[in-house]
């Protein structure tokens, strides 16, 4: 059977479980195509979700051990599955794979052909990895769950982070008026962004600068969260990414709490990457390590706050 250089985890844990080691290459079944992975990214919290441990949401399907972490990627595809049709070898694409399935942080993952998309021209691979997931996150918080429109002013709590940056940058290409919370490092780099109001959560609170916002972004949870009902307009919209909101403060406020787990969507990840082709958005890489030392990586989504995101190398560009 076919090997390659992949990180696994055989036990459940944090970033101390990962391995770097030789496994299977997998094949590509119906409807897949088989990608040589050229960069993958890391997500906070990942390690602690049950889809990346078992094959259900909830937890209580089978036991996936072990498990490649890593769902977003950039890549070439290098062979088709059965009754692939959208697809050729040597296409460059990228895209978020399915919590259940195998991820990225692998010379090789098969991935179901339909949910990837091409990789934005102007973009490498490195670059192209820092987006799937965290704009995808963004883009249906913003327009499927919180129904956005031009001229509402939105609030994002945390807004440097690999998310964070996207939901500042979407935000304003959809039109949006926006509040951004931040350290005060991050400010000048928010406001870059295009936020037209940045907060330092650190020296100020939020609440004594904005109200009757239509929708917050909570990219942090907590306090800050249960803070956030306090600036949202009747009526507004609260989508938190983190936590979910509590329903009996939005029932209070006569709003909305809205929580969701992102999902991989081709025809959303293209409008993403007209949106990056045409200037409007651009992914903020914090800093890049090579494959054996993905550990490392997900020790600093534990330990730090990067601004942008944490990106795993796994083939030269």
């Amino acid at each position: 059977m076919p090997t390659m250089h992949a990180v696994r985890a055989h036990t459940r844990g944090g970033p101390e479980q990962l391995v770097y080691e030789d496994a299977p290459c997998p094949e590509p079944g119906r409807g897949e195509v088989l990608v040589a992975v050229r960069a993958a990214s890391v997500t906070a919290d990942e390690l602690t979700w049950p889809t990346t441990w078992t094959g259900s949401f909830d937890g209580s399907g089978p036991d996936r051990t072990p498990t490649i972490p890593s769902h977003e990627m950039s890549g070439v595809v290098a062979a088709l599955g059965p009754g692939v049709t959208t697809a050729a070898a040597g296409d460059e694409v990228y895209g978020l794979i399915p919590f259940v399935h195998d991820g990225a942080a692998a010379e090789y993952v098969s991935v179901p052909a339909d949910i990837l998309a091409p990789k934005p021209k102007d973009l490498d691979h490195i670059q192209a990895a820092a987006v799937p997931l965290a704009a995808l996150t963004v883009w249906q918080a913003l327009e499927d769950h919180a129904l956005l429109e031009p001229g509402q002013h939105v609030l994002i709590q945390g807004g440097a982070g690999g998310v964070g940056s996207f939901a500042v940058q979407i935000a304003t290409a959809l039109g949006a008026r926006v509040t951004a919370t931040a350290s005060t490092r991050d400010i000048g780099f928010v406001t870059s962004l295009g936020a037209d109001t940045v907060i330092d959560y650190r020296t100020q609170r939020f609440e004594d600068h904005v109200r009757d916002v239509d929708v917050v972004i909570d990219l942090v949870g907590g306090d800050t969260q249960t803070r956030s009902w306090h600036v949202l307009r009747p009526g507004g919209v609260l989508v938190g990414i983190t936590a979910p909101p509590d329903p009996e403060r939005a029932a209070a406020r006569g709003a909305r709490g809205v929580f969701f787990v992102v999902e991989p969507n081709r025809t959303q990840l293209e409008k993403i990457t007209q949106l990056i082709d045409s200037g409007r958005l651009k992914p903020m890489v914090d800093r890049v390590v090579p494959l054996p030392r993905t550990r490392e990586a997900y020790e600093a989504l534990e330990q730090e706050h990067p601004r942008g995101k944490v990106i795993i190398q796994v083939a030269p560009q």
